[in-house]
């Protein structure tokens, strides 16, 4: 987590731009004289919305943002005047997750809206809301959107120099077989196991069963991904507790240490979140002892409530994911395909930019690759855990990542060798191109067949330096694409053979 390569050192900041949005946010609401309640609803708000706003532009983010009080406020009243309808306000809440985790098929902002939407109701169960404080609570949210725009998109605006990459695409289907369908039945399935559960261990702190369940499916695809996920949200708030105990609970709400921890946790959740699922819910624990100690209700039983909630939470995960399940083999295959496909895309573009096209630009489908490569070692992720008993399925999927890894690599120095405008047009290259487009061929046979075009320039003098290095950025590729095979053409249970 601390070694691992922060290019630009954005997370470093977006992880001080969240600590400086949130803590500004309190401090705006506790200046308009808000009640702690509403001050904690404030911060909230504006971690939520610096957290799950992903769009690729800036402009959009901004779009999105404002979007989020029409998405939370009718939730906020519902959840607040249900509060003392048990049996109503279960049925409203699975509405709402069904609805939330459905709405992520119009992208970013769907996403981002959904989990805004289902929150304002786990804030409302956390807090003890009624319908008496909305009006302070709508206040605190819009005070904290305003402010964390404010930090955002004006004071500190990270994305106009360095913009997010784009996410890619979901995996097609239809009906129940797409995947935004699919998972808002099974995360609906699982918060209802959970919520029922829950109770039965508690009827004041249940809701944070429902969460664990709710968190455990935002950005998994399948069972293998949801179940990893529910198991690394354990370790996580396993040893939250431990910390809670050893650093909230001797606190006792003092509000000025209080306040710096919080502020350290906000960082920690940013830092740590593209890097470690547990690393981040370990902070999210401690963050919630925390604000728990200040509301003058924690002692180690809650603390130990709050482990026993989190574990029937990912048993109800676990029970949902089995419902229409997605195997770890079947898209692990699909997101495999898209990142060959995608080398083949970088391959093309960079033999017709040496060849003398000055339209063909490899470096977005190199940059397309990695993300590809991310998506592809989280739905491997399951195979490749210490704890996975199936080790041939384990020594395939490490040979399928070291692989991928040096397709990846090889794809970002032939970008590079193809943004010099005096790298050789030679014609080894089209050749080698066609070479490594047979070898993509044989893993995704319906890979855009785009050949390289021959030269129509004047070539440079043969073994140029930029040639060279192209060609071994071309043999490279070629060779891992045909060990690819390997791994790739045989049953996942197979002992794996190496490629001759």
């Amino acid at each position: 987590m601390c070694v691992a390569p922060d290019p630009g050192k954005v997370r470093l900041r977006v992880a001080s731009r969240a600590v400086l949005g949130v803590g500004l946010s309190v401090a705006v609401a506790e200046l308009a004289g808000l009640s702690l309640t509403a001050s904690i609803t404030a911060g909230l708000a504006a971690l939520l919305a610096l957290f799950t706003v992903g769009d690729p532009t800036v402009r959009r983010q901004a779009v999105t943002t404002a979007l989020l009080p029409l998405a939370g406020f009718p939730v906020l009243a519902l959840a607040t005047a249900l509060h003392g309808l048990p049996l109503l306000r279960d049925s409203a809440w699975l509405l709402v997750v069904f609805a939330g985790v459905y709405a992520r098929r119009w992208g970013p902002r769907g996403h981002a809206l959904g989990i805004f939407a289902f929150m304002q109701f786990f804030v409302t169960q956390f807090l003890h809301a009624v319908p008496g404080q909305l009006p302070e609570l709508y206040a605190a949210v819009l005070l904290a959107l305003g402010t964390a725009s404010g930090v955002r998109f004006v004071a500190w605006c990270i994305e106009r120099r360095v913009p997010p990459p784009a996410a890619p695409a979901p995996l097609p289907g239809t009906g129940l077989a797409r995947p935004t369908t699919r998972q808002a039945f099974q995360a609906t399935a699982a918060c209802a196991v959970a919520l029922a559960a829950g109770q039965l261990l508690s009827q004041e702190r249940w809701y944070w069963a429902v969460g664990t369940a709710w968190w455990i499916f935002v950005n998994t695809a399948s069972r293998g991904e949801t179940l990893v996920r529910g198991f690394r949200r354990v370790v996580g708030t396993v040893t939250g507790i431990a910390a809670g105990l050893l650093i909230a609970l001797p606190l006792g709400g003092a509000p000025a240490p209080t306040a710096a921890l919080v502020a350290v946790c906000v960082f920690g959740i940013f830092y740590t979140a593209p890097l470690s699922y547990s690393w981040m819910m370990f902070f999210v624990t401690v963050m919630a002892g925390l604000l728990y100690g200040l509301m003058g209700v924690l002692h180690p039983g809650l603390l130990l409530l709050r482990f026993e909630e989190t574990a029937v939470g990912a048993l109800g995960a676990a029970v949902g994911v089995a419902l229409l399940p997605v195997t770890t083999h079947a898209a692990t295959n699909a997101w495999i395909q898209r990142a060959v496909s995608a080398v083949h895309a970088c391959t093309t573009a960079a033999a017709r930019r040496l060849a003398g096209d000055p339209e063909a630009d490899p470096a977005p489908h190199a940059a397309e690759l990695d993300l590809l490569l991310g998506r592809a070692r989280l739905t491997l992720a399951p195979l490749v855990h210490p704890l996975s008993p199936l080790r041939a399925r384990k020594a395939r999927a490490r040979r399928v990542l070291a692989l991928l890894d040096d397709c990846a690599r090889e794809s970002r120095g032939l970008a590079a060798v193809a943004a010099d405008p005096d790298a050789s047009h030679d014609a080894r290259l089209v050749a080698a191109a066609w070479r490594v487009e047979a070898a993509v061929h044989a893993l995704v046979p319906s890979a855009d067949a785009t050949r390289p075009r021959r030269a129509t320039v004047a070539a440079a003098p043969p073994h140029h330096p930029g040639a060279e290095a192209a060609l071994h950025h071309l043999h490279g590729l070629e060779r891992a694409l045909v060990d690819l095979a390997a791994p790739l053409s045989t049953s996942p249970r197979a002992p794996l053979v190496p490629a001759a």
